[in-house]
């Protein structure tokens, strides 16, 4: 059995973050203003490490804030709020912290019975706020903690759906699409979420550890990611080959630019007439 070591490995989860950023070009030089969605989870807190760490040692000029948004879990989401008030206060980035109940007057236990599965207007929410935020602060691109495991979860998902719309927003850059709309990139992209795990525990980061109590009842939660991980216990290696299949074959994809309008009620970019937070508000008031 090899053992690892903190400093190699280290080294070597850092290098691979830093040689995807600079492959895809994800932080351009001349002041780019970079808003990370920070959670307090492993994924997002690793992404707020590596990115302050190239930020010391590249030559590129850029700016880092970092966003939270509370859903309103009750005894889950408080501890990673405390986790990326910590991490953020040791890294000396600020963060501006948002919640569902002070955007949208109701919190996520509020509101989740009304849907099949409490992601949908989780999503929803959050992307909004996150979109909203990183606009108002004039934020050039958001950068999230997806990694590895996330990617292929969702490209599976898209693809057993056969919803190949979505294709186009895979990658670890996505294109901007609409001015108001700001787009995202991800450091983590190749990072698997077992390296995500080891770099927080070999060096004893401050994360939040808690499964989010709806996650049980997810797609991705309950199927797609078990499903993957017992795969790759059998055949080690599976997941890596799948995102090189899907790197062949995916990443060609353009987003269409004609199809983003702005909502009519809120002013948000929006695939529809309305978007997806303001249909799920009526839904709400008129349930």
């Amino acid at each position: 059995m090899t053992i690892l070591k903190k400093d190699d490995f280290n080294k070597k989860i850092f290098s691979k973050i830093e040689n995807l950023i600079v492959q895809y070009n994800l932080i351009e030089n001349g002041g780019d203003n970079i808003a990370i969605a920070l959670s307090g989870g492993k994924d997002s807190v690793l992404t707020l490490h590596s990115l302050v760490k190239y930020q010391n040692i590249s030559n590129i000029d850029f700016d880092l804030t970092a966003i939270s948004v509370d859903e309103g879990i009750r005894g889950y989401r408080h501890h990673g709020i405390d986790s990326a008030i910590k991490n953020t206060e040791k890294l000396g980035v600020d963060l501006i912290q948002k919640s569902f109940y002070e955007e949208v007057g109701f919190t996520l236990d509020d509101i989740y019975h009304h849907f099949k599965s409490a992601c949908i207007p989780c999503g929803v929410f959050r992307r909004n706020i996150l979109n909203k935020t990183a606009f108002e602060i004039g934020a050039d691109k958001i950068a999230t903690g997806h990694n590895l495991d996330d990617e292929i979860q969702s490209f599976l998902m898209s693809f057993s759906r056969a919803d190949t719309v979505k294709f186009s927003k895979f990658g670890p850059m996505l294109s901007m699409i609409h001015p108001k709309l700001i787009p995202r990139i991800k450091p983590l992209w190749n990072t698997s979420e077992k390296d995500v795990g080891t770099w927080a525990v070999m060096n004893n980061i401050d994360i939040h550890l808690d499964e989010c109590p709806y996650s049980s009842i997810s797609l991705r939660g309950g199927k797609t990611k078990n499903f993957l991980n017992q795969t790759e216990s059998k055949n080690p290696g599976t997941k890596e080959n799948i995102m090189e299949s899907f790197k062949k074959m995916m990443l060609n994809i353009k987003t269409p630019k004609n199809n983003i309008n702005e909502c009519k009620k809120c002013g948000e970019p929006s695939s529809g007439l309305i978007c997806k937070a303001c249909e799920i508000i009526d839904l709400i008031d008129s349930s």
